[in-house]
């Protein structure tokens, strides 16, 4: 699938230096960077649902740790 990139001489800038440093191709480090910005995400997530669910599970304990 092909995709159009608009990019700016900063976008322009940061790729010349990412290509040059990694030794790949302009659209391999495009392709990391989202991969990698949506691994983060779901990593992100992944964390916020567990620690709702430790908060709740000990909630009570944590009260207690709080007043002490």
């Amino acid at each position: 699938m092909a995709l159009t990139l608009r990019t700016d001489s900063e976008l322009e800038a940061a790729l010349d230096a990412l290509v040059k440093a990694e030794g790949t191709s302009r659209q391999e480090v495009i392709r990391r960077a989202v991969i990698d910005r949506h691994e983060q995400m779901v990593h992100v997530e992944i964390v916020g649902e567990s620690s709702s669910r430790l908060r709740e599970k000990w909630a009570d304990v944590l009260d207690r740790l709080g007043t002490v």
